[in-house]
């Protein structure tokens, strides 16, 4: 399937960038082993639906990938932690830009426990979004599930490439490093290799208060996957500004409407909870519409396999009756 090929080139591309930096990396057998398992996965899936060809097997192929597109991401940290960390420059453009840092001084500004809890409900909302869009598809707009299923993976790993070769860790980890201090008074200094040589794995606490149920739910996902990295441009805001117009290119109509005020409060949120820089969330809107018009553009001629299939059963009757007719 055409996503599967993504995958497989992103795994081959970032396998040779393991076995070239191999001894720069933490664990670099790690990196291999995981390599080794997707590859696994997707031949057994691959295998199984060969076994048993249904729209049942195939859609689980597109389920597994969807649901290991998160396994991808801490693993930009661990190949681009070895480069020359660029939040010095994101703050400093951050600063020219809006005169402030807006991840600072946003939830310093704006921390009553309705507001934070709104504003961690928009970031968690992140997971419904992945979930319901694909699901509408799925059961609504079935002639189509592959091809968005192609968009949706397709553009994760865009933005994983970037991650990838742009090291920036984003407000929560640079602010802690250097001090929230210097940060306040516009200063902002080259930590160069720090999160290769030195990173502790901690980073700046969340605004709000223990116990606000969103708050601990982001801060799960943070203690589980989050890392210094993937922060330009916020894909959180890409994905969701994606997903959101592929609802609207399936006439989901009221579903978007339903999902765009969450959506509104993500853009938001990723820098209030120190995620993002402003500039992040900004750049995630423009990659996330030009994502969508890429993909969709390349995908303009696809069919699913239901629809060729009955389209080749309606040419392949039509012959018949024709030849009966003669």
């Amino acid at each position: 399937m055409a996503f599967e090929w993504v995958i497989m080139g992103y795994l081959l591309i970032t396998l040779a960038i393991v076995l070239i930096m191999y001894n720069k990396m933490a664990d670099p057998y790690v990196m291999i082993s995981m390599r080794a398992r997707v590859l696994a996965i997707t031949v057994a899936l691959w295998g199984i639906y060969r076994m048993m060809p249904c729209t049942a097997t195939r859609t689980l192929r597109v389920i597994a990938h969807l649901a290991m597109l998160s396994w991808w991401y801490p693993d930009t940290f661990e190949l681009n932690r070895g480069l020359p960390n660029l939040d010095h420059i994101f703050a400093s453009v951050e600063q020219t830009v809006f005169g402030c840092q807006p991840a600072l001084l946003f939830s310093q500004n704006f921390n009553s426990t309705l507001f934070s809890e709104l504003m961690h409900l928009g970031y968690s909302s992140y997971y419904v979004f992945i979930f319901v869009v694909p699901a509408y598809y799925l059961f609504c707009r079935r002639e189509e599930f592959e091809r968005v299923a192609f968009v949706i993976v397709a553009a994760f790993f865009i933005h994983y490439v970037i991650f990838d070769l742009l090291p920036v860790s984003g407000p929560q980890y640079y602010y802690h490093v250097v001090g929230e201090d210097q940060i306040a008074q516009g200063v902002f200094p080259n930590i160069h290799d720090y999160f290769h040589h030195s990173w502790d794995g901690q980073s700046a606490s969340l605004p709000g208060h223990d116990g606000q149920l969103f708050r601990s739910l982001v801060e799960l996902a943070h203690r589980t996957g989050e890392r210094p990295t993937a922060a330009f441009p916020s894909s959180h805001v890409s994905i969701m500004v994606l997903l959101l117009l592929l609802i609207w290119h399936g006439r989901g109509r009221i579903l978007f409407f339903c999902l765009l005020p969450l959506g509104i409060l993500m853009f938001f949120a990723t820098f209030y909870i120190k995620a993002h820089y402003a500039i992040d969330a900004i750049a995630g809107i423009a990659s996330g519409v030009l994502s969508y018009w890429l993909l969709m553009k390349v995908t303009s001629n696809t069919k699913s396999p239901s629809k060729t299939s009955r389209t080749s059963r309606t040419s392949k009757t039509s012959r018949t009756s024709k030849t009966s007719n003669n």
